[in-house]
């Protein structure tokens, strides 16, 4: 339920943080490239080093799409906001916040899977989890004060939106701390693989979880039934 609120001077718009916001994101696609170097390799050997350099490509692209699913999931949410308050702008922040360190692990991952090392691989793969976990971990946060606070959203949004979102931002840090430990303890492999499939998700139900095709007609078919039923009885 909506409740009254004493803050109303701290209430605004939402176009500043949505601008903010926006710009950050861009920063951080930005930065991405600086990763990408010219690789130190003697002449006559820079085709060979450019292509040594696989790691540092796919990193960049995992990153750049991820931070661009980020945008998008960001998108969405502040779609559904009419009005900002203080603490709105606090678990945007967070959210901000951990999406700007995301480059950091991937550098890390890039650079243990060039230096063929197993055990740093391992470690690589744990600190991007943990940075992963994190992230997700500020959406939970941010979609719970959502989910508290209908006062702050449009009035055509469903009062289990932003409840179910928050299952969205717990299954990732879940299964963000799950590839750390397989990793970690039983194949790096193994914990990028979690690392590809999890951003796949968050951008298929970036719209919010009850907007997927197949969990909406999940929704509506014990309705279709009773109103078979229905005819049927007729």
């Amino acid at each position: 339920m909506s409740r009254p609120t004493d803050d109303i001077g701290t209430r605004s718009d939402t176009s500043r943080a949505i601008a903010f916001s926006d710009a950050v994101f861009a920063i951080i696609i930005t930065l991405l490239v600086l990763d990408l170097g010219v690789p130190d390799v003697p002449p006559g050997r820079l085709l060979s080093g450019l292509l040594e350099q696989w790691p540092s490509y796919v990193a960049y692209l995992a990153s750049y799409t991820y931070v661009a699913i980020v945008w998008l999931n960001h998108k969405g949410a502040f779609n559904r906001v009419k009005e900002s308050d203080r603490g709105l702008h606090w678990v945007n922040l967070l959210v901000l916040f951990t999406t700007a360190l995301l480059p950091f692990p991937t550098a890390v991952v890039s650079h243990a899977l060039q230096e063929h090392d197993q055990q740093d691989q391992r470690v690589a793969v744990a600190f991007y989890a943990l940075i992963g976990a994190l992230l997700c971990a500020s959406w939970l946060a941010f979609f719970h004060y959502l989910a508290r606070r209908e006062d702050l959203l449009r009035e055509e949004v469903s009062e289990r939106h932003f409840p179910g979102e928050r299952v969205r931002a717990l299954v990732g840090v879940i299964l963000y701390a799950t590839a750390g430990l397989i990793g970690y303890l039983v194949a790096p492999l193994a914990g990028l693989v979690i690392f590809v499939v999890l951003p796949v998700f968050y951008a298929v139900t970036s719209a919010g979880l009850h907007q997927v095709p197949f969990t909406r007609r999940t929704a509506h078919r014990p309705a279709a039934s009773g109103a078979d039923d229905q005819r049927a009885d007729g």
